[in-house]
């Protein structure tokens, strides 16, 4: 398959592109023997040091070894004892682990991407109304990884444009925090600058990937939803974190007005015609939930992508980890029973509303496409994204097993997680330890017996998002506005459950902002499953040391026959302490910079 492609380095190939677009576009390194001045004289030198600058974007598709989001949120659990997310959770993590560190990786991207915006003007082979959108590119590319690291470790370091001078001194390298809304004041800044010169829309595929508005106005309104937040908004825990001159980084007075900024950022991009909910209808028009949600990550830019990239891996981590044993998978990213029992009935309801219908008691006779006959009640009348997420025990696998080469015959395969079954513990290492696993996102074309992976883009931001960013935000500092039910209910409406509201055939409404805000969050937790937000999520909300530690629990895998398995048990008891909140910085970093000072309780 062609692809349009930003940049081959010479270890590693990351792209963002479009799947069908063609190979033209950047898709050689600069030559070894040219001169860094070189490279800003050749319009096709300066496109590929640009594209070099694109390749920070970082994959959060390999949760072993890539990201830790989701191994260490209250969602997921990697199986394997050797992988760091393991040891963390229980508590083995201290000042000097380097483990997910990416303190450093960001900072070279920003200074590759300010290098490039001093210099891209000199280049005289570039018309002046393309170095504009080159330096636009650079500018929302610096500022998205601006706004990884605060996402990550708190206010940071902002760089002088400027490049230091190699004979500089070592005070010259040394530079203070920024407050955390410092931080927030010029990324919004730079991405406000950069949308005034970004192309509107993604144009033909041959630009696909390329930095358009919309993915600035995704970046403006995630930091500025993050910002609002009760973790950075008048955190008074964090009142004794300061400089070394006595600076206070975070502010410890509640600004309501910051929700609005979120709010008014996330509409901006909402009112963009560029975007919609991804859906596909049956032939009378209706919504076909399963289909929507499932194939939303399977049809490359389709209308509610605002910004993908293709890992070179072609997302081989999710379909390896997140497919069964018995067709070549490893049945090895387990959902925590926490994360299974936030999803809602097929009523819209949470399991824990009397009015749900929900029961773990007994069994199903009937099967249909989702399971068999036999399967715990406590998988039946679900909603459809607990079906897209999920794999359970006696849940259908997704396609005909044919497909994957098993030899099992062209129905689809009943997944089996018990001791012995199918797909669960056996004597090897391939196997869930909390007896779900996790298959969103898995294709299911794909034959991962023979590591056969198909094609896809990684989704980096959508719309689906940005709708709960709405609603969230505005809910904070304009309760009762009628769009934070507008965006909530169209998320339920695609998802194919019952709406919000006073209608008999929908779900009471809550009743004041407390009781909205439960909803939406209850609702970002469903929509956005294993995309890498809870773990964020929980701790800017400030709930993780309520979430993140003590027993999780999952089904009985040690147990032989499913009537035996279908058993909550505790897997892992976890331990999450208030220096969490915030990534560690390690002391190799801190020991460059003198006046760096690290994070709270590390």
């Amino acid at each position: 398959m062609k692809r349009n492609i930003f940049f081959k380095a010479a270890l590693i190939l990351v792209l963002i592109c479009s799947l069908t677009a063609c190979k033209k576009f950047l898709d050689q390194v600069p030559d070894d023997k040219q001169t860094i001045d070189d490279v800003f004289k050749k319009k096709i030198e300066s496109e590929k040091y640009l594209a070099g600058v694109y390749t920070y974007i970082r994959s959060n598709s390999d949760w072993n070894l890539g990201t830790p989001w989701e191994g260490l949120s209250d969602e997921a659990d990697v199986t394997y004892n050797d992988y760091p997310t393991y040891s963390m959770n229980l508590g083995n993590w201290d000042k000097n682990r380097g483990d997910y560190n990416y303190w450093g990786y960001y900072y070279q991207g920003i200074r590759r991407a300010s290098y490039f915006m001093q210099r891209v003007p000199e280049n005289p082979e570039i018309e002046p109304q393309l170095i504009k959108q080159y330096v636009a590119e650079a500018r929302a590319l610096r500022a998205y990884f601006y706004a990884c690291l605060i996402a990550q470790y708190g206010p940071v370091i902002i760089l002088p444009d400027l490049p230091i001078p190699p004979d500089a001194s070592i005070d010259d390298f040394s530079f203070p925090r920024n407050s955390y809304d410092e931080c927030v004041n010029f990324i919004v800044s730079e991405l406000d600058k950069a949308i005034a010169d970004l192309p509107a829309s993604q144009g033909n595929t041959r630009e696909f990937g390329r930095w358009k508005k919309g993915m600035a106005l995704a970046v403006k309104s995630r930091t500025l939803l993050y910002a609002a937040s009760p973790l950075y908004n008048g955190n008074t825990d964090y009142a004794g974190f300061k400089n070394l001159d006595g600076k206070v980084l975070i502010n410890q007075t509640i600004d309501v007005n910051k929700w609005k900024r979120a709010a008014d950022a996330a509409k901006e991009l909402i009112d963009m015609p560029d975007y919609s909910l991804y859906k596909e209808l049956d032939a009378n028009g209706n919504i076909k939930p399963y289909e929507s949600l499932k194939n939303l990550w399977l049809k490359d830019w389709n209308s509610e992508v605002i910004l993908c990239r293709l890992v070179d891996d072609k997302l081989y981590s999710i379909d390896k980890n997140g497919s069964p044993y018995i067709l070549g998978g490893w049945s090895s990213w387990g959902a925590t029973q926490q994360a299974v029992d936030a999803f809602f009935t097929a009523n819209g309801r949470s399991i824990d509303d009397p009015a749900s219908g929900y029961t773990e008691v007994g069994t199903t006779s009937t099967a249909n496409n989702y399971y068999a006959a036999g399967t715990s009640n406590m998988y039946v009348n679900r909603e459809p994204r607990f079906y897209v997420n999920i794999t359970f025990n006696l849940s259908k696998w997704i396609n005909n097993a044919s497909n994957n080469n098993s030899g099992t015959g062209s129905s689809p395969i009943t997944i089996q997680l018990y001791k012995g079954g199918n797909s669960g513990q056996y004597t090897g290492r391939n196997w869930s330890r909390t007896g779900y696993v996790v298959r969103k996102m898995v294709n299911p074309n794909s034959k991962v017996g023979p590591d056969q992976i198909a094609d896809r883009a990684e989704i980096i931001f959508r719309l689906g998002e940005i709708y709960l960013n709405y609603a969230e935000a505005l809910n904070e500092y304009a309760p009762g506005n009628a769009d934070i039910k507008k965006y909530i209910n169209l998320i339920r409406e695609r998802a194919g459950i019952p709406q919000y509201g006073s209608a008999a055939n929908q779900v009471p409404e809550p009743t004041n902002q407390a009781a909205w805000r439960e909803a939406i969050r209850k609702e970002r937790r469903v929509e956005l499953a294993f995309e890498s937000f809870r773990y964020f999520d929980t701790r800017r909300w400030k709930i993780a040391d309520q979430t993140d530690g003590g027993p999780f629990y999952g089904m009985d895998i040690n147990a032989t026959t499913s009537a035996d398995f279908q058993k909550r048990v505790v897997f892992e008891n976890r331990v999450f302490l208030k220096k969490n909140y915030l990534w560690n910085i390690t002391q190799s970093e801190l020991n460059k910079d003198k006046n760096l000072v690290g994070n709270p309780g590390w």
